[in-house]
Formats: C-alpha cells, sequence, structure tokens
C-alpha cells in the first residue's frame, strides 16, 4: 500500500470520522453486586469496605482488588503515590453511564466496549469467590448490572458478556442469555489452562465458538485473561512498578500465544466466520507474528499433520482476527499498512497506561494522538482503523 496524506491531515481526526473505542473499562460502583444479593450474602461476593483510608473489594473478609487502581486518567504524579484512595478521587465518568456519556461527547468518541475489572479481564477472578453456584451468580449479576448501565445509551455504550468459562454449559447459557439481551460479544479467558481447563486449541471449546459463530458474537481476548499472580511475585527484587511495568509490557505476548493456538489449533479453519479480536495487546507484534507463523507453516509440520488447512496463518489472520492499538507510533502503521481491515483503535480508559492526561503523557488525548500518528494513513483506511472495522465487529450501525 502506498501511503498518501490527508488533504487536511493537521485537523482534528476526531472530528471527521467515527471513532469506536474498543478497549475501556468501567469501574464498577459499589453496589455492582451487592444490588443482586440480599443482605446475609453481602460479605460473600465483591463489595466495598474501606481499609486504612481506602476503598477495596473485598469477598469473604479478604482483599480482591481497589477500584482506585483502575480509575488513573488523568492523575499527576507517579504510582502507587497518586492511586485514587476512595471514589470520592475518582472521576464519575468511570462508574457512572451518564457522565460517562457526557466524556464521549467531551472527548469525541461514538462508542466504547466496555470491559469489566473486579472479576477478571477474562473472568477467571470470579473463582476466588470459591462457591461455585454462588461464582455463576455473581457472573450472572456482573452480565445484568452491565446491561443496566449500558442502557442509558446502548448505541454508545457496548457491552460484552462476561463468560464462566470454566463450565461449558453454564457458558452457552449466559451467551444465549447475554446475546438477548443486547450485548454484541463475549469475553473469554486467553489462557484457561491457568484454572485448570484445557488449552485454548484444544476441542473442548468447540461448543463455545460455534455459538458463537451461529449468533454472530465476536470472541474478545483481553490481556491478562489468566492468571497474574506469579508474574505479578517480584521474586528478583526488581520492585513492584517495576515489575508490574514488565508484566504490563509482556503479557502483549501472552495474546500472541493466543492468536497462535486460534490459527495452529484450526479454531480458524473450523470457523471462518467467526470473528476474534485481541485486546488491550498493541498491534506493532502482528506483521513479525504472522510472518513468524507463515514461515514455520511452510516448513512442513501443519501442511502434513493437517492437510485441510487450506490458508497460511496470515491469511486466517486477515479473515477473521483483529488487534488493538493505542500509544504505538511507526509500528502501528506497519500493522495497518499490512493489515488496514484487521486494525482496531482503543483508549484503555481509565487504566494506568491510558492516553489520557496523566504522569506518562502529561499534554495528550487520543484525539491529538491519533491525529498525530494517523495523519498519513488515505482517509477510507483511517475510517476504517478508528471505527469502520469495529463497526463490522460489534455490528454497530
Amino acid at each position: 500500500m502506498t501511503l498518501t496524506a490527508h488533504p487536511d491531515a493537521d485537523t482534528d481526526l476526531f472530528d471527521r470520522f467515527r471513532v469506536i473505542d474498543v478497549d475501556t473499562h468501567l469501574t464498577e460502583p459499589p453496589d455492582t453486586w451487592t444490588r443482586s444479593f440480599p443482605a446475609s450474602l453481602h460479605d460473600k461476593v465483591p463489595h466495598i469496605e474501606r481499609r486504612d483510608g481506602r476503598d477495596t473489594w473485598v469477598v469473604n473478609g479478604e482483599y480482591v482488588g481497589a477500584p482506585g487502581f483502575y480509575s488513573m486518567a488523568g492523575h499527576d504524579g507517579v504510582m502507587p503515590a497518586s492511586i485514587p484512595q476512595t471514589y470520592d478521587d475518582i472521576a464519575p465518568a468511570m462508574y457512572d453511564a451518564r457522565a460517562r456519556l457526557e466524556f464521549l461527547d467531551q472527548e469525541g468518541i461514538d462508542a466504547q466496549i466496555l470491559y469489566p475489572n473486579v472479576g477478571g479481564f477474562g473472568n477467571g477472578y470470579f473463582l476466588r469467590i470459591g462457591d461455585r453456584e454462588l461464582v455463576a451468580q455473581c457472573v450472572r449479576a456482573y452480565n445484568d448490572f452491565l446491561t443496566d448501565w449500558c442502557s442509558a445509551d446502548p448505541n454508545r455504550l457496548i457491552p460484552i458478556t462476561a463468560l464462566p468459562f470454566w463450565d461449558i454449559d453454564l457458558s452457552l447459557a449466559e451467551m444465549d442469555r447475554g446475546a438477548a439481551l443486547g450485548h454484541r460479544a463475549i469475553n473469554f479467558c486467553n489462557q484457561p489452562q491457568d484454572y485448570g481447563m484445557p488449552p485454548l486449541a484444544d476441542r473442548h471449546w468447540d461448543p463455545i465458538w460455534a455459538r458463537a459463530e451461529e449468533a454472530g458474537l465476536a470472541v474478545n481476548f483481553h490481556v491478562g485473561g489468566g492468571s497474574m499472580g506469579t508474574l505479578l511475585n517480584d521474586a528478583a527484587g526488581m520492585g513492584w512498578m517495576t515489575n508490574f511495568a514488565k508484566v504490563s509490557s509482556m503479557i502483549f505476548m501472552d495474546n500472541m500465544r493466543c492468536v497462535a493456538d486460534l490459527i495452529f489449533g484450526g479454531i480458524c479453519h473450523r470457523f471462518p466466520d467467526l470473528k476474534l479480536v485481541s485486546v488491550e495487546s498493541g498491534a506493532g507484534w502482528i506483521p513479525a507474528a504472522l510472518e513468524t507463523f507463515d514461515w514455520q507453516w511452510r516448513n512442513g509440520g501443519p501442511r502434513l499433520e493437517h492437510p485441510e488447512y487450506d490458508l497460511l496463518p496470515s491469511e486466517y489472520f486477515e479473515r477473521q482476527i483483529y488487534g488493538c492499538f493505542w500509544f504505538e507510533d511507526r509500528v502501528a502503521i506497519d500493522a495497518i499498512e499490512k493489515y488496514p481491515n484487521n486494525i482496531l483503535f482503543e483508549t484503555d480508559y481509565p487504566h494506568p497506561t491510558c492516553q489520557y492526561p496523566g504522569p506518562q503523557t502529561p499534554a495528550q488525548r487520543p484525539r491529538d494522538y491519533a491525529s498525530r500518528v494517523l495523519a498519513s494513513l488515505p482517509e477510507e483506511v483511517t475510517a476504517k482503523v478508528l471505527g469502520g472495522n469495529a463497526a463490522g465487529i460489534y455490528h454497530l450501525a
């Protein structure tokens, strides 16, 4: 592809193109779960307690997270000192739907796809609750909460179903229920083996892929969807924040493995109409990974063991897999140049690494970043990357 600059390359792209932000998180409000359970069960489901001056999520007396860690957009200073301590310190747009819509208008974003925090990016953290029936109820309660939250404007706040992947029958039922509620996709664990389940490439998961394909639901794999507990253990003594930065970088590679499983495991071949999205994993690595996959594919193994595979890995990817970017410069353009129909735009709002003003980007918003980095692209490509590709995946008119 020969890149030709926009005729108005110095203008704000968010004013000229539809923007669909495919990876954001909502900071779950304090009553996300307690509203669905009787008071006798409130201690057994995620609920907020104030400990040492900090609002924390607690289950059965055990700490399971803190909303401030998920809500860093716009906070100056360096973590952990700048982490918001209570909901009073967190911007309402992070947990209130009406405020989020006002924020979208302010930032020039048409719609956002919404991911969880407390239950884990791949839903596995729900298992910390213990009792499997109560866990199932908590997953359903979250999906119901998300439906209600997005009802403020379901064409702009886009819910995707948290899937209880550890139970196939329950997952299928929740997929059907979510689709009936208006959810546009499912959120699936990228490393189910971390929770004692078969690996992603195993045919154990075929009923999930078949149902998603039939229903037209994209399957989303968010980074950090596996168990990050051992990774976050700073055994080398680097320092908590240094290790956190390392882990936040290296979990991109977990999604490279995820994409490899989807292709080499035959999932793309068996389910050719299934849409698969690698979320918050960057895009710069995609061309290099696919060149590597193609090289190894041609060297014999898959062609001998699976003669039914009729496409190269890069061709399977181009047909049905998507990646997202939000901070990369030249490497994002390289990926877009190679796969203009497969790259999506995200912001990761309101997490610590998002583009909104903060310690790492004191004056830069997503619109500033996009207008600078994407200025060299043809208009039709910019339109796809900022919103057109996502509109097709998530059925947004």
